[in-house]
């Protein structure tokens, strides 16, 4: 009888979520009606899924993306509520209003913006965060081993674990303080996602940021100046950074984990544009700790003394001094066992 009771339960829970089987095929709701919750993921009752439908690939076929993703999360167990965002900082506000209703774990599909943004509305909540690909670069589903497609990376997600992690927080001369999780940079990069044309990143994805950045190449690099552990450095890139994947393809920080209570924070001399195409061909082969000019230091803090262009998690911040610190436990994200 109890086994019978709880199966009803479930068939209730299933059922009561209009908006996923309005999109997910019906075998879907065949197969919940007799699913187990044998993953780690399945025992949240009151998911949401927060999905930004202009984000990367997402934009190209919207409705299907969203099929395939809610398809994926129901063979794991999860029905989630959908909540779309319509402009920038919506995620935000969706995810605070998410913990305020009762969630008990938070889904972004979109990209690393996105997250970034589901982020500030989940610090110091408690409540889990999972992540799904739907962006250009996806940094954050690269890192944790969750891989491109959604598919996949949902039957992965099934398997994760919520485990408390440190945030950065950067603090700029002028204007509010924002959490980040992968990473903030300061200088060239920086620039690079200034002069970025969004228009054509939404056709041409990563190339976009490749090309923007060779461009840079027909400038010399300005210099800024940064504070680590009581030390000052002259660079033209400094990158503080919590995860070891770079735009989706590079290792820069290879001694970063989100599992750590510190950044890694890496600096590149020389305002010759051509020294950096040298960087980053030692990056692509995994040799760049080792070469002249670059510099790698462990920190829980960092400031960029300069007025210099900064991004974090890919999204522009402005030109000005910033101080950087880690704040630990902040998040709870789901986090796959194999990752450390």
């Amino acid at each position: 009888m109890e086994r019978i009771a709880m199966n009803c339960r479930e068939e209730l829970f299933t059922l009561a979520n209009q908006e996923l089987f309005a999109l997910a095929p019906h075998s879907q709701l065949r197969w919940s009606r007799c699913r187990r919750y044998t993953d780690p993921i399945a025992p949240y009752r009151h998911p949401v899924l927060i999905y930004n439908p202009t984000a990367g690939k997402f934009r190209r076929n919207p409705e299907g993306i969203l099929g395939r993703a809610t398809a994926a999360l129901g063979r794991a167990g999860i029905a989630p509520k959908l909540l779309p965002t319509d402009a920038a900082g919506h995620a935000t506000e969706l995810a605070q209003a998410a913990v305020a209703d009762g969630a008990d774990l938070v889904l972004v599909l979109g990209g690393d913006g996105t997250i970034n943004e589901v982020v500030n509305g989940l610090a110091h909540s408690g409540v889990p965060l999972g992540v799904l690909p739907g962006g250009t670069a996806n940094v954050l589903a690269t890192e944790l081993g969750l891989g491109s497609r959604i598919e996949k990376a949902a039957a992965r997600l099934s398997q994760s674990i919520a485990r408390p992690v440190a945030l950065g927080r950067i603090v700029p001369r002028a204007g509010e303080a924002r959490y980040f999780l992968m990473m903030c940079g300061a200088g060239l990069d920086a620039r690079v996602v200034y002069d970025m044309d969004h228009r054509f990143k939404a056709a041409a994805g990563k190339l976009a940021y490749w090309l923007a950045g060779l461009a840079q190449i027909m400038h010399s690099v300005e210099p800024l100046d940064v504070r680590v552990n009581g030390s000052s450095y002259r660079c033209g890139f400094a990158l503080v950074s919590r995860v070891r994947n770079y735009g989706g393809d590079l290792e820069i920080a290879r001694g970063a984990s989100l599992l750590h209570d510190a950044f890694e924070v890496v600096t590149f001399e020389g305002s010759n544009p051509l020294r950096y195409a040298w960087y980053m061909l030692g990056v692509l082969l995994g040799q760049a700790k080792s070469m002249s000019g670059v510099r790698v230091v462990a920190s829980g803090c960092a400031e960029v003394l300069s007025d210099a262009h900064i991004q974090f998690d890919g999204e522009y911040l402005g030109r000005q001094p910033v101080s950087i610190e880690i704040v630990p436990g902040a998040l709870n994200l789901l986090v796959p066992p194999q990752y450390g």
